[in-house]
């Protein structure tokens, strides 16, 4: 696989603590920081689907979980979520 990749995030909005629904970046931190530090580029694209992230790697669904087994914030490298998530992008190819 390329060093580089576009990655296209898609996230869902989820109840947060307060039980607000509505989409947010907060469990996503972690994840973007990881793929990042990979050096591949990160889209965001919001999408209707509850509590729902996927991960699109030319144009092919590579990874898909629910956004609160996500650790809250953080540098994702404890959260094995988002290592199964590296580990996907990297064999996208």
């Amino acid at each position: 696989m390329p060093e580089q990749a576009l990655v296209t995030v898609r996230y869902g909005p989820y109840t947060t603590g307060s039980g607000l629904l509505g989409h947010s970046t907060y469990r996503l931190q972690g994840l973007l920081a990881v793929l990042t530090s990979d050096g591949h580029q990160v889209v965001l694209e919001e999408i209707l689907d509850r509590n729902s992230v996927q991960l699109i790697v030319n144009g092919e669904n590579i990874f898909q979980c629910n956004i609160k087994d996500l650790d809250f914030g953080g540098d994702g490298l404890l959260d094995p979520v988002c290592e199964a998530a590296r580990k996907a992008v990297l064999n996208a190819y």
